[in-house]
């Protein structure tokens, strides 16, 4: 015959002792409420042109922009880690106000997916292809550009073609999600409609739908050589002071039919991480930029912080915040630490 236990729940100190399950590794893992696994990583990389190119990037020790051969080597790398797939972004040999490069059949993220799904590491990784202009553009900015009150102005309707265009080239090249970052209103249904009528229908869209104008770029810009000539992006990317504004975001682009959304940056808009983790049952991802890199690896070289701790730590974080998973130029090194 079984007792009947009454358990007092409002037990303090010293019946209920918190640490006793903190005695062992063994103990911590067993009741650990949040993991990190190299699967919820994404590797970015930047492809230029060129062959056994490795071209350090200065402004974030580590990240090199690499040729098309040399990416997929690190392909090799992260897919025996463990990693969860890569991101790519693009140098082109030439840029123009349009950005034709971005849609180019023969570009150089084109080039890249196309080698990439010839390798023995495509079947492990899932290779996501960043969908914007800046990178292309002669003026560094996300779209067509027009004269506009600021002096300038990016003429939203008008990139959206372009955008469809750019994604739709690389569905074709191979791949296997496409990940619009310009921040244009109705860039995620018309990629939508283009892909679909491509006969790419089963391509799925991962929307960069909250992306802050932020401070936290400017290594970046270095490594995708993407720094507006003029102006800033404060008329397209969000204001970061607004939380509400992000969750219609992303509304909007889940109306338009996106099937995953990224957060961008993590480390200063964790409340919204965790704002859309609670309001939207999608996948969901988090970009850790390049100035959060960066940060932490002047803070390495100074000694002081322990390496390997804070790398875990701050991808903890953003985990435990709500990310499914993470966009980190820290994914190798974690993949390491973590096997």
């Amino acid at each position: 015959m079984q007792r009947s236990i009454q358990y007092n729940l409002d037990m303090a100190f010293p019946e209920n002792r918190m640490r006793r399950l903190r005695r062992s590794d063994a103990l911590r893992a067993l009741v650990r409420e949040t993991t990190l696994e190299p699967g919820d990583l994404i590797y970015p990389l930047f492809i230029c042109p060129g062959k056994g190119v490795r071209n350090a990037v200065g402004s974030m020790p580590g990240v090199f922009n690499v040729s098309v051969d040399e990416a997929v080597r690190e392909a090799e790398e992260a897919a025996r880690l463990g990693i969860g797939g890569l991101l790519l972004f693009g140098l082109p040999e030439a840029k123009d106000e349009q950005g034709t490069g971005a849609w180019d059949e023969n570009g150089i993220v084109q080039q890249a997916l196309r080698a990439l799904k010839q390798s023995d590491a495509a079947k492990k990784l899932v290779l996501i292809a960043d969908v914007c202009l800046c990178e292309y553009t002669s003026h560094g900015h996300c779209g067509v550009v027009v004269e506009g009150r600021e002096g300038f102005e990016v003429d939203n309707d008008p990139t959206l073609e372009l955008l469809a265009r750019t994604a739709v080239s690389q569905a074709r090249a191979g791949a296997d999600v496409v990940a619009p970052s310009d921040m244009m209103d109705g860039r995620v249904a018309a990629i939508r409609c283009a892909l679909d009528a491509s006969g790419l229908g089963m391509t799925p869209i991962l929307s960069y739908a909250s992306k802050f104008a932020s401070a936290f770029y400017g290594p970046f810009r270095e490594a995708a050589d993407s720094a507006p000539q003029f102006g800033d992006r404060r008329s397209y990317q969000m204001d970061g002071a607004n939380l509400r504004e992000a969750m219609r975001e992303i509304q909007l682009d889940l109306n338009e039919g996106a099937d995953m959304i990224l957060m961008k940056p993590a480390m200063p808009y964790l409340d919204v991480v965790r704002a859309a983790r609670n309001r939207f049952g999608v996948p969901m991802g988090a970009y850790q930029v390049s100035g959060e890199y960066s940060m932490l690896q002047a803070a390495f070289e100074k000694g002081w912080l322990d390496r390997d701790r804070a790398i875990l730590e701050s991808l903890v974080g953003i985990r435990r915040a709500g990310a499914d998973f993470i966009v980190t130029y820290f994914a190798q090194d974690a993949a390491r630490l973590l096997g």
